[in-house]
């Protein structure tokens, strides 16, 4: 099983579709990155030699940031925006949508279960 950037991606699937696999390759990408490596996106993972999981590996890490450094710069980018508490940092702080979807209905994803809050019971006329 190839591995690569401490991910291992399937083998028995094309390479073009083992590498959207890593953390920030898509489609696209995968595809550029099977043209500049030389290798025929069609081939399965497992029949790649050492040398083209290597030079898929070199050109990862010299022109794309992928997996551990996204991550960290998505969270850093994160952290900056709560620490100087803009609207954006807030909503992430909340953990309310950032990008403007309403939140009256619809917003299960972010805030999570329902929360039933007790309503007020009718008062009967005791005369």
């Amino acid at each position: 099983m190839p591995r690569l950037l401490g991910v291992d991606i399937p083998t028995d699937r094309p390479i073009v579709i083992s590498l959207t696999y890593l953390y920030g390759v898509g489609p696209k990408i995968a595809r550029e990155l099977c043209h500049k490596a030389g290798v025929d996106p069609q081939v399965r993972a497992r029949e790649l030699g050492e040398d083209e999981v290597a030079r898929i590996a070199a050109l990862l890490d010299k022109d794309y940031v992928v997996e551990g450094q996204l991550r960290r710069q998505t969270s850093q980018n994160i952290s900056r925006l709560r620490d100087i508490a803009c609207y954006r940092g807030l909503r992430h702080r909340r953990g309310l949508p950032v990008r403007g979807q309403r939140t009256k209905t619809n917003a299960r994803t972010r805030k999570g279960p329902k929360k039933t809050v007790a309503g007020k019971k009718g008062v009967k006329d005791l005369r």
